[in-house]
């Protein structure tokens, strides 16, 4: 019971610092290295195996530290950097605006405002596939997107609910979320992916299709919405640097080779996702070569994969470790083994905790204007749970996985939503009041969903 009160202790202090605006990643080891020191002062479990113990407790603290850090970036970390390098080169050489355009005709074509904000929708769920950033895909298609819906009479901010949801779930094997869900689960990211993300998000993405045309609509009558065409004549968001229309293969690359040659289809041939990555973005260059003919530029911009890796450790590989770091402090400290206890004796059963741990989840995302952030708390955690519910691990991850997006998607401090408020010059606020009713809706049926296959 020390345990559970310590925990709470430290975890209300973690939100504390949370609301307050503090970045998550010296908050998370922040809570998670004094979960440690108290469970070491009060002799609580021991925080190493003898075989790894440096024999004295508290350096074992910085010890468990030390060998997270390792693990991951020897691992998952290098993965996430380098979908994050092939990333970065892709926006560099404009390969999504490209994507974008082969999207773009039909999107005109269609007159029915609130028709054409369905057909939006779908579009934004299939270019997150190829292009697995929140904000950067929000940001993509502010300029290509944005300017069609609102001059074919979408009002500006049913267009921005749409677009503040266009990674409302993270899938596809190139998200964090999603390859940190299947190596918790012991699988292939592609198999994960194919096998058990999509039976569950293809029905909830048409389910928020739905809901955005019946929400946007009742929203647009409620605030008096009139169309004037007029007023949008100084509106000006048209981008003339994109490359030639064949760059829009460079992004499926990575996803055909993945797939392709996975367990999926029995290949003999294995595909690793960092060396899917590296194989597409020198494919890449080869294309930016017979653009430029300047073999140094092309080899110069090479850099920039680097970068993105970088980068990419700096923001998300970074919170992975101190989520870890936080999630062990919390199963050392007996915190994970009381609520299991409490809900055994509770009668919970695998449905409650499906559903409990999801609503933790997504309120952690609210609150963080992070999915990263709240998954990577909470993922390493799940193993555990999942033994004692006897139940697969990718039976219990894969909703919490999917409800952590919602979270986000509806909190105004989350930077796509500030983002594409920004340009679009209104409140985040105003945003996330467009997006709330299709992530309710995208909630509900994730749990109906999840209990429909359960059962």
């Amino acid at each position: 019971m020390l345990g559970v009160i310590l925990a709470l202790l430290v975890l209300a202090l973690v939100v504390y610092m949370l609301a307050k605006g503090y970045k998550p990643q010296p908050v998370l080891l922040l809570g998670g290295l004094l979960l440690m020191g108290l469970t070491v002062a009060f002799d609580i479990s021991p925080l190493l195996p003898e075989k790894k113990t440096t024999n004295f407790e508290f350096f074992d603290i910085f010890q468990v530290f030390s060998d997270i850090l390792s693990s991951r970036l020897a691992g998952l970390g290098l993965t996430l950097m380098a979908i994050a390098g092939f990333s970065r080169y892709m926006d560099h050489v404009g390969a999504s605006k490209a994507l974008f355009a082969i999207f773009e005709k039909p999107l005109k074509s269609v007159r029915s405002p609130y028709l054409l904000l369905v057909v939006a929708f779908f579009v934004t769920q299939i270019l997150v596939i190829f292009i697995p950033s929140h904000a950067g895909l929000g940001m993509l298609l502010m300029v290509t997107m944005y300017p069609i819906l609102v001059r074919t009479g979408v009002s500006p901010l049913s267009a921005l609910g749409v677009i503040g949801t266009c990674q409302f779930i993270d899938h596809g094997p190139g998200s964090g979320n999603v390859i940190l869900a299947a190596k918790i689960s012991e699988m292939d990211p592609a198999v994960y992916f194919v096998h058990h993300q999509l039976p569950v998000t293809i029905p909830i993405i048409l389910a928020v299709a739905v809901a955005h045309f019946v929400a946007q609509r009742w929203w647009d009558k409620r605030e008096g919405f009139v169309f004037d065409k007029n007023a949008l004549a100084e509106i000006n968001h048209n981008d003339d640097s994109r490359p030639p229309l064949i760059y829009a293969l460079l992004p499926v690359i990575p996803l055909v080779l993945i797939i392709g040659f996975s367990p999926i289809f029995h290949a003999s041939i294995k595909m690793e996702v960092t060396t899917a990555m590296v194989m597409s973005t020198i494919v890449a260059l080869i294309f930016e070569y017979f653009r430029l003919r300047s073999a140094k530029a092309v080899l110069d911009s090479f850099m920039l994969f680097f970068e993105g890796m970088g980068k990419q450790f700096v923001l998300v590989v970074s919170l992975i470790v101190c989520g870890e770091v936080f999630a062990n402090g919390l199963l050392k400290i007996g915190a994970v083994d009381t609520m299991i206890s409490a809900a055994q004796d509770a009668g919970f059963g695998l449905a409650a905790m499906i559903i409990v741990m999801s609503l933790i989840l997504a309120l952690s995302a609210f609150l963080m204007g992070s999915g990263n952030a709240a998954f990577f708390s909470f993922a390493a955690l799940v193993p555990k749970i999942a033994t004692f519910l006897k139940v697969d691990i990718v039976t219990l991850i894969l909703p919490m996985q999917i409800m952590t997006s919602f979270g986000r998607t509806v909190s105004p401090i989350t930077a796509a939503i500030v983002a594409i408020a920004g340009i679009a010059n209104v409140s985040p606020f105003q945003v996330v009041k467009r997006t709330a009713i299709p992530m309710a809706v995208a909630a509900i049926v994730n749990l109906v969903m999840t209990f429909f296959y359960l059962g």
